[in-house]
């Protein structure tokens, strides 16, 4: 699995060197408003489904797809099959593969960053709207009626990114709001457990997710994740049904990767840096001094302050 850049992302789109996507990155991002961009399908892609297919990756960005045609979506434990009709939100929490079960696709979608629908516009940051939350239905089946309705917002976009009015980016961001509020008031597709390659896909995903979260360069950087409860709220599975998973794939509990995962960081910063124990303790999630050195102790038997000292 791999982590695809929005600079990637027009690598692979145009095979384009990096100076010539300034037409694309350029404009929003030196007014320092995000990236934000919106494509027609199938004048992107013609009838050619394998310029439209998707492998497993992570992207750093978000994106928006009305899908017009049968395809597949593998992400989480969980496979979709679109027979139609379908709207798709991406971020970045949420690997996923797309495959065009069809030649013939059609649609549009916008990809955009998140300094595009920042707090001050949208009262929340894009991972806190339900629809790009960690119990999202991801994607959304849609009648040929509602196809319409969302198809006519990204027209607006069409229109207005080649316009040259001014604010024409406050614009799109507000049509951006408008199909996100459009998902947000839809019903997820039912998924179908796919237990032939769920079990290595929510593993890479948890060891991904975890390992994220290192190396800890400041004292006052905190772990974000920490128990199992919030990895799996992320991956949007229960969970036992994690600690299931990792115990068949690694052998190991949920519990006790995370703990030996946090065990070897605090070696590496009680070794390499002149951190006090209560500000590593800290970084590695302890509120306090006491939990930490009881923690350490149990995984590795000799305290913080022995080890550093030997």
């Amino acid at each position: 699995m791999q982590v695809i850049s929005i600079t990637d992302f027009y690598k692979e789109l145009f095979g384009t060197y990096p100076a010539d996507l300034d037409y694309f990155l350029g404009g929003s991002n030196n007014k320092n408003i995000g990236h934000f961009n919106v494509f027609d399908t199938a004048k992107l892609f013609g009838n050619n489904p394998a310029k439209v297919e998707m492998p497993y990756n992570r992207r750093t960005y978000y994106k928006i797809s009305l899908i017009n045609g049968r395809s597949r979506v593998d992400y989480a434990d969980k496979t979709i099959e679109i027979k139609k009709h379908a709207l798709l939100f991406s971020t970045p929490k949420i690997p996923y593969r797309y495959n065009p079960l069809t030649p013939l696709q059609a649609g549009h979608f916008c990809v955009f960053t998140k300094e595009f629908i920042t707090k001050s516009n949208a009262g929340v940051w894009p991972d806190q709207l339900p629809v790009f939350g960690s119990n999202s239905g991801f994607i959304y089946e849609i009648s040929a009626a509602q196809y319409k309705q969302a198809e006519q917002i990204f027209l607006k976009m069409h229109q207005e990114i080649a316009s040259d009015y001014a604010f024409k980016y406050d614009l799109l961001r507000n049509y951006t709001l408008e199909i996100i509020h459009f998902g947000q008031k839809l019903s997820p597709i039912a998924g179908v457990e796919n237990t032939a390659n769920a079990g290595t896909r929510i593993s890479a995903l948890f060891i991904e997710l975890l390992e994220r979260q290192f190396p800890v360069e400041q004292p006052g950087q905190m772990m974000r994740l920490q128990s199992a409860k919030d990895f799996a709220d992320v991956l949007g599975v229960h969970t036992n049904h994690l600690n299931k998973v990792l115990k068949e794939t690694t052998g190991k509990t949920t519990t006790e990767i995370i703990a030996g995962r946090i065990a070897q960081e605090a070696k590496i910063l009680l070794l390499q840096t002149n951190w006090n124990v209560s500000e590593i303790a800290y970084a590695l999630g302890f509120e306090e001094v006491a939990h930490f050195s009881n923690f350490f102790k149990k995984q590795t038997s000799v305290s913080p302050v022995a080890f550093r000292a030997a």
